[in-house]
């Protein structure tokens, strides 16, 4: 855990995780509804994103009843709720060099998980990954009710992984939310792949 002369080391990695840690593809969500409704997967997506439901729910403005209830409506779907959560849930796909990278950095660094998500996603799917008792801070949008790329996610992360902000490292897939990290005075990487986050890393002075 060596960092550049005069500089604090890095003692602890903060991921996001879809995107990161498990790819996702929410038109695999619409593609289940097929047959439940009238409507194409493209015409309730399209429905979906207009609406403002996913950010509310993902901001803990909702509730995953209220959700559910949302999308039904607005789909005009007819389906019993637990299939409709196995569709909403089924979209994610590891990727496994986050996922030994992980595995490997636990060894000497304190890890988070900084997540813009939702009730059903974390309880039926993130919750239930090999790597996340690897986690020693997990910062959830819908639970503390404000999301990335809003200081006050960021603020949540650090005082829950315990280390200053130059102490860290943040690992997020969407630029703004690795400007607002910055901001915060958190060093944070844009993940466009698995050989360029290793490198970045590794000019940081973190090596799994």
């Amino acid at each position: 855990m060596t960092g550049s002369p005069g500089k604090q080391p890095i003692r602890g990695v903060i991921f996001d995780f879809g995107g990161v840690i498990h790819s996702f593809d929410v038109h695999d969500f619409f593609r289940g509804l097929r047959g439940r409704t009238d409507r194409t997967p493209e015409e309730m997506a399209s429905l979906v994103a207009g609406s403002g439901l996913p950010r509310r729910y993902e901001s803990g403005e909702i509730s995953s009843r209220e959700f559910y209830l949302g999308i039904a409506g607005l789909c005009g779907l007819s389906m019993p709720e637990e299939e409709f959560i196995s569709a909403f849930v089924g979209i994610f796909t590891p990727i496994e060099p986050t996922i030994r990278l992980i595995r490997g950095l636990s060894r000497s660094y304190r890890l988070g998980l900084l997540s813009n998500t939702n009730e059903w996603h974390f309880e039926r799917h993130i919750r239930a990954v090999d790597i996340f008792p690897l986690f020693d801070a997990v910062t959830l949008s819908y639970q503390v009710k404000t999301m990335k790329p809003a200081e006050g996610i960021y603020r949540d992360s650090l005082e829950k992984i315990g280390l200053p902000p130059q102490e860290c490292v943040f690992i997020d897939d969407l630029e703004v939310n690795v400007a607002a990290a910055r901001r915060m005075g958190v060093h944070a990487i844009h993940y466009t792949g698995h050989e360029r986050l290793v490198s970045s890393l590794a000019d940081l002075g973190v090596r799994g």
